[in-house]
């Protein structure tokens, strides 16, 4: 019986967590006028309250069909998006791996207390560290472009935190045969770091990714030219008008990220893992 009363209250949770995601579906098959119909006390004029049924009424993929054939702004924001998130994801990659491979395996000094700076920085959220970005941006002449996101978003201190557990795991019998060898700093991080911190990688890889496709209030406050604005920030000019696109458009915006993340879903779990591990 118990195990029969803890699967149903898991099985509910699911359904529960589910839920916005099953709107979000349904809702992307209704037609305008349903859409209107169930959302207008919330987006229109319309008293009463807004009602959501399990399936639509009258499927239809006009809402797709209007978004991927006469909405050029959306793959304006797409391509703005891709554009944007994959120099910030290999920028992540390129300068944290060898960062977290010295804090974990190199010694020097002040390496503890440029670690613990590090952490610091991390644990403080954007809104903190937002208007000295901005004064740094605007010093340099980059806001308005978008380098203004690429280049805080390639220079997080999170992905180094994480890759740390991941190289300081590797046995040090390695790297001294490796020495052994000849090898010196730079040829064992490449034959030795990077294949056995492979899981930290591409767990970076992931949560950076989900972290940046996903972002609003880096592009809002350093992008004002509108057309360089990505994805993320197509998505809240929701009306009574455009539910229906805007309902496709989420989906469609979900589908990178979910196909990132079963992807690397083994190797985050992993990184979440190792990040809760104490030294």
């Amino acid at each position: 019986m118990r195990r029969w009363f803890l699967a149903m209250l898991l099985s509910a949770l699911a359904l529960f967590a589910w839920a916005p995601l099953w709107m979000l579906l349904s809702g992307s098959l209704m037609g305008a006028e349903e859409v209107a119909g169930n959302l207008g006390p919330v987006l229109g004029d319309t008293e009463g309250s807004a009602v959501w049924p399990l399936l639509p009424l009258y499927p239809t993929l006009r809402p797709y069909v209007e978004l991927l054939l006469d909405s050029p702004e959306f793959f304006t924001m797409f391509w703005n998006s891709c554009r944007q998130v994959a120099p910030v994801v290999a920028g992540q990659v390129l300068i944290g791996a060898p960062a977290a491979w010295a804090f974990a395996q190199l010694r020097f000094r002040g390496k503890k207390a440029l670690f613990s700076l590090y952490i610091v920085l991390m644990l403080m959220p954007f809104q903190v560290t937002m208007v000295s970005s901005y004064l740094v941006l605007d010093g340099l002449g980059l806001l308005d472009t978008v380098w203004a996101v690429i280049l805080p978003g390639a220079v997080s201190t999170f992905p180094v935190f994480l890759m740390v557990r991941f190289f300081a795991a590797i046995p040090s019998a390695l790297t001294e045969a490796a020495a052994l060898d000849g090898a010196g700093p730079l040829r064992t991080f490449l034959h030795v770091g990077l294949p056995l911190g492979a899981p930290g990688l591409l767990s970076a890889v992931v949560l950076g990714f989900l972290e940046y496709w996903n972002a609003l209030e880096q592009p809002l406050t350093f992008l004002k030219d509108k057309t360089l604005w990505p994805l993320s920030l197509y998505l809240p000019t929701v009306t009574a008008d455009n539910a229906g696109v805007s309902l496709a458009a989420s989906v469609v915006m979900l589908l990178p990220a979910l196909l990132i993340f079963l992807f690397g879903q083994k190797y985050l779990e992993q990184g979440i893992a190792a990040a809760g591990l104490k030294d």
